[in-house]
């Protein structure tokens, strides 16, 4: 620092003042006194601090004089220049009434490498700034400064620094320091200043984009009118409203909610939302057909003939149609209503496995009614709102898939068909299902009331065909709702007819071909059906015959020469490859120890082979295979009624007394049920005994200790399993003789099928001959 000197001192209250800076004063006593004595005084400086409420300023700026005179206003002032910081000592006296200190000059370093590099980093931050303001005087007067401390002191001028950062720049006497508080300050400020800029054009082009529309709707408003098409009193959009609502056929709540809508859309300004929620609303609205219905066909010899035209089978559903079409017919007749209210609609849930026709039935229905068609898919569906709507409450809300399917089919009574109804979800936004239940209740349906809408809609004339491939995973409560319709799978018979009369025709016009060019024999279908596919549909027998109208196609197109193509059973291995079934039941069963049983699944009815083996070891019972509860303790039941009866069954108790195995494949599968008490007893019986199982021969039923033999379900998809799998004698329950009736004609004369009451007797039956398994083993 330089030598001490002493200089009069003003303290100002609310500005800083840095070197570099040139400032008017406001002459009051104070100011007058010390700026009188710096002019008497030789150097003609005074010092400049600001003055604290709580401490002494330790550094304060030494300033010249430039000028004394007015201010517009009439006061005296004085311009002084600030011209270098100094460290202000102790008071002392001096001449006349003003303050005096002793000061000593700060002088400023040579600048470094990294103070070069900060002023160059401060002056471009600085420049940005002052160019988004247009300053471009300001601009040239910045970039002719080369001093780094002088750079730094230009801030004092800056409008967006607090006094407090003001004073800390004037007490840093550190140039790196001032420069780095200055790049954090004023990036601060400039990234502030671009947000601010950003939301100030963005309300501005808003504003203007609002005045514009609404100049526009003056607009286009004076021209309709001018046209005609509104009162001379109208608004425009309110009018229109009005008026359609007038022409509509709309009941009468409706009509008078609506009204009320309208009469708040008159109210709601051109800015708000909500005038674009309510005219939403309103479109929604008149958009449904409250008072449309199409005509019923009450032909029942076409609705059957179309029936039967687009579906092989499935009597129960098409007699259930006819039924519907023949109730409203007579009401007709008679002069009775037919058209809506409680309890007149039609629910029905079709269940079955894949590929059997459940979701194409519904257009055929729809085409038999002469009604329109509908389809809501609510796989995967988990949100409730899906299905009632969400309130308006809510930005981009809208109405259910309900509202929307009658709103999609033009009438109030068409067909909806629901698809996948079993696959429906639930999380924390509801259950589905549960809002289901008002919709499919005859009885409460006629009132049904949507979210959005906030109307009742009548949805008792609606035909509801819901589908699904396993009813267990349909709510009970949901279920109960519905006439249940089940769909077991097609005979081989059924298989053939659907083949020869849709599929094969559907395929070979895909294919650009014609039955000349291409034919399949039956016995080549029915072996496609037996061994390649094996499935209660027809699904991927489709799929087959479409790869073998391909490779037709191909073959014929390379060699044009080798039509007529027939298919024959040969051949097949040419156009689908080796078959993926081969009739294995024999071979399971050709060792003791193995039975085939019957069981139902999501895709319908299988064989299941159940192999049991002993080992030395511990006497115990191994089970594995992931087998459920249920089936675990029919395995322990099973052991249990072997080892209670070993004498009557013709088992040496020592054949039991060893490590029991009993296995059920696929090991990946889970599996459970009580269905398979009796297999398992048959095969620990074969086992014991050494007698092997008929290989013909399948089984189904739950067994007591006891060995009763109790009811079970999915007789028919069971026994369509069977057939598939080539077995000739199936025992089934006595007590599930009944739903034979259920069960088609050619299926049973394909089947020997035993009702029994007791294991023992299903035993004698399915296990050979003692003397042949002996003679079995000899060989």
């Amino acid at each position: 620092m330089a030598e001490a000197k002493t200089v009069p001192v003003l303290f100002l209250n609310d500005s800083i003042v840095l070197p570099g800076m040139v400032v008017p004063i406001e002459l009051d006593d104070a100011a007058r006194a010390a700026v009188d004595a710096a002019r008497a005084s030789e150097s003609g400086e005074l010092l400049i601090a600001p003055r604290l409420e709580d401490r002494y300023p330790a550094y304060g700026v030494l300033a010249s004089i430039v000028q004394i005179g007015r201010l517009p206003n009439g006061d005296a002032a004085a311009v002084v220049r600030g011209e270098r910081r100094a460290h202000i000592g102790s008071g002392t006296s001096g001449p006349g009434a003003a303050l005096w200190v002793q000061v000593e000059e700060v002088t400023d370093p040579e600048p470094t490498d990294e103070t070069k590099k900060l002023a160059g980093e401060y002056k471009k931050l600085l420049l940005a700034m002052l160019q988004r303001r247009d300053a471009w005087q300001i601009v040239d007067m910045v970039n002719k400064i080369t001093d780094p401390s002088a750079l730094a002191d230009t801030a004092g001028y800056a409008s967006y620094l607090t006094g407090t950062q003001k004073r800390e720049l004037l007490e840093t006497t550190d140039v790196d320091r001032r420069l780095s508080l200055l790049i954090g300050w004023t990036g601060d400020h400039l990234a502030e200043t671009e947000v601010n800029d950003k939301i100030a054009e963005d309300v501005r082009t808003g504003m203007e984009k609002q005045q514009k529309e609404f100049l526009l709707r003056q607009q286009l408003a004076a021209i309709r009118k001018e046209l005609g098409e509104l009162d001379d009193n109208g608004d425009g959009s309110s009018d229109d409203y009005r008026a359609r609502i007038e022409q509509a056929d709309l009941p009468e709540k409706v009509r008078e909610a609506a009204l009320r809508e309208v009469g708040k859309l008159e109210r709601a300004s051109d800015q708000s939302p909500e005038g674009g929620w309510i005219r939403t609303w309103l479109d929604t609205v008149l958009d449904l057909p409250w008072n449309v219905r199409t005509e019923d066909s009450t032909d029942l010899a076409r609705a059957r003939e179309i029936l039967d035209a687009d579906h092989h089978g499935l009597s129960d559903v098409k007699d259930r149609i006819v039924e519907y079409l023949a109730v409203r017919a007579r009401r007709a007749q008679r002069g009775m209503a037919v058209v809506g209210g409680r309890g007149s609609g039609a629910v029905m849930v079709l269940a079955g496995p894949p590929g059997v026709g459940k979701t194409s039935l519904g257009e055929s229905v729809a085409r038999a009614l002469d009604r329109k068609f509908v389809r809501v898919a609510l796989g995967g569906v988990r949100d409730e709102a899906e299905i009632r709507g969400h309130r308006r409450t809510y930005v981009g809300a809208l109405p259910g898939r309900i509202v929307r399917a009658i709103g999609e089919a033009g009438s109030m009574n068409p067909v909806v068909l629901l698809d996948e109804i079993d696959k429906v979800g639930s999380d924390y936004r509801g259950d589905p299902a549960a809002a289901l239940l008002e919709v499919l209740d005859p009885a409460q349906n006629h009132t049904f009331r949507d979210h959005y809408l906030d109307l009742d809609l009548d949805l008792s004339d609606v035909v509801f065909l819901a589908t699904a491939n396993v009813i267990e995973n349909i709510p009970s409560a949901l279920l109960d709702r519905m006439e249940l319709v089940e769909i077991d799978g097609y005979t081989a018979d059924d298989k053939l007819a659907i083949a020869q009369g849709f599929l094969l025709p559907r395929q070979r016009e895909r294919a650009a071909l014609t039955s000349d060019e291409v034919t399949v024999t039956e016995a080549a279908l029915r072996k496609i059906a037996a061994d390649y596919t094996r499935e209660p549909g027809v699904r991927q027998f489709e799929r087959l015959l479409a790869k073998a109208m391909r490779k037709a196609a191909t073959k014929l197109a390379d060699h044009p020469q080798a039509a007529p193509i027939t298919i024959d059973e040969p051949d097949l291995v040419e156009y689908l490859g080796r078959p993926r079934f081969l009739p294995e039941s024999a071979e399971r069963t050709a060792v003791p120890g193995v039975a085939t049983g019957l069981a139902v699944t999501g895709l319908g009815g299988d064989v299941l082979y159940i192999e049991a083996n002993s080992t030395e070891g511990e006497p115990g019972l191994q089970l594995t295979g992931q087998l459920g509860d249920v089936m675990k303790e029919s395995a322990q039941i099973a052991m249990s009624y072997v080892r209670a009866h070993a004498k009557q069954l013709g088992v040496d108790p020592e054949a039991l007394n060893r490590r029991i195995h009993i296995h059920v494949p696929a090991g990946a599968v889970p599996k459970d049920g009580p269905s398979a008490g009796v297999t398992m007893v048959t095969a620990l019986v074969s086992m014991a005994t050494g007698r092997k199982v008929r290989g013909d021969v399948g089984m189904t039923g739950e067994v007591t200790l006891n060995g009763r033999v109790l009811p079970i379900g999915g007789v028919k998809q069971k026994l369509l399993a069977a057939q598939r799998a080539g077995l000739s004698t199936v025992f089934i329950p006595q007590r599930n003789q009944p739903d034979l009736d259920d069960v088609p004609a050619d299926v049973l004369d394909a089947l020997d099928v035993r009702p029994m009451t007791d294991v023992a007797d299903i035993i004698a039956a399915a296990l050979e001959p003692a003397h042949e398994a002996s003679t079995a083993a000899a060989a």
